[in-house]
């Protein structure tokens, strides 16, 4: 790692090996939302109808606590709040690619069909084994999660089939993104009606995102996929700031666009399925947070790092509010949902104004 500070270049710091060039602006953004982000987890922890002190919170972290503070943030709190920054951070990260690849600020799993084509996959498990009793524990335990992903997976591969056109074309991407979505929909409404009125309602829950359920159980596979994912996508950093040129230039420079494109987007489909079938689809996070990152960070294009740390931190604040405000706990789909429609509509508004200019 070292310091670049040659005229004519922006002032950050290179990482050899990776062709990455870190600016100060972005690296002063992701360290406070990663400070903003540790303080969200600690309210997290700390707050609900059994309120705990920061100090006492970080207390227990550290291995001291009374037992009962123990109990409820070791075995309750703690690992939901894992769960919802690790989802956060996977479709943070997926959204970015997905609007780096197509260079259209739409794009993200919600849009392009990927949750829709998670959901059902999940939304079929929970319909059959709502039929047939003797299935529904093996659907509780492996089978939701594991349809989802496989639903998120095919939903990509046929994205990525319908999009090719002698290579990825980022508007046709879109557009058939749509329509997948659309008929991802249609099929989860046919199977609401298919069980009875139990299963559609707890179809339903799992529909609206929920991080309610998450226990230890749900960590270690979520965390080894983004441990995993994360660090590849890193290398195709550099690829995303050249294809940023067009195409012909990226093919001077020795990139091998399609076959760069199809790697990367494979990674963003498994982030985005990887995290629907832990939580459920969380709409809106995907979308929201590249976008909030591209403009702090003041760059050319979404921001890896920047848009996986601010993507955990809106799940982590979203979940906070859905456990903590007066009334009926609802799911942590409904609080991003209502925060990221407005931000959805002023997309739509700000493209529409720009392709009229």
């Amino acid at each position: 790692m070292s310091v670049d500070t040659r005229a004519g270049t922006t002032k950050g710091l290179a990482v050899g090996g990776l062709g990455l060039r870190l600016r100060w602006r972005t690296i002063l953004v992701v360290g406070c939302a990663a400070a903003l982000l540790l303080l969200a987890v600690a309210a997290h922890i700390g707050l609900g109808s059994y309120r705990i002190p920061l100090g006492e919170v970080f207390e227990v972290l550290l291995g001291g606590g009374a037992e009962s503070q123990r109990g409820a943030v070791l075995d309750v709190r703690l690992p939901r709040a894992l769960v919802g920054v690790l989802v956060g951070a996977a479709l943070g990260l997926a959204g970015a690619l997905f609007q780096s690849i197509s260079r259209n600020p739409l794009a993200s799993p919600d849009v392009l069909g990927i949750t829709w084509g998670a959901s059902v996959g999940a939304v079929t498990v929970i319909a059959f084994a709502g039929s047939y009793g003797q299935l529904s524990g093996f659907a509780d335990g492996v089978g939701v999660p594991l349809a989802s992903l496989l639903g998120g997976l095919l939903a990509g591969l046929a994205l990525y089939g319908l999009s090719w056109r002698r290579g990825i074309d980022g508007y046709r991407m879109v557009l058939i993104g749509i329509g997948i979505a659309a008929v991802g929909a249609n099929l989860v409404f046919w199977l609401l009606t298919v069980g009875d009125v139990q299963v559609a309602a707890r179809a339903m829950t799992w529909l609206t995102g929920s991080l309610a359920a998450a226990g230890w159980g749900d960590v270690p596979a979520v965390a080894l996929a983004v441990g995993v994912l994360a660090p590849l996508t890193l290398f195709g950093a550099r690829v995303l700031g050249v294809l940023r040129f067009g195409e012909d230039t990226a093919r001077g420079l020795g990139v091998r666009v399609n076959l760069s494109r199809t790697v990367l987007l494979l990674l963003a489909v498994l982030l985005a399925a990887v995290a629907t079938a832990a939580a459920g689809p969380i709409g809106f996070v995907a979308l929201a947070a590249p976008q909030i990152a591209l403009r702090l960070c003041a760059v050319a294009g979404p921001p890896l790092g920047a848009s996986m740390v601010l993507g955990a931190t809106l799940t982590v604040c979203a979940d906070l509010a859905a456990r903590t405000l007066p009334g009926v706990e609802l799911p942590v789909g409904v609080y991003t949902a209502v925060l990221g429609a407005p931000y959805l509509m002023f997309l739509l508004i700000r493209s529409r104004r720009e392709a009229r200019v």
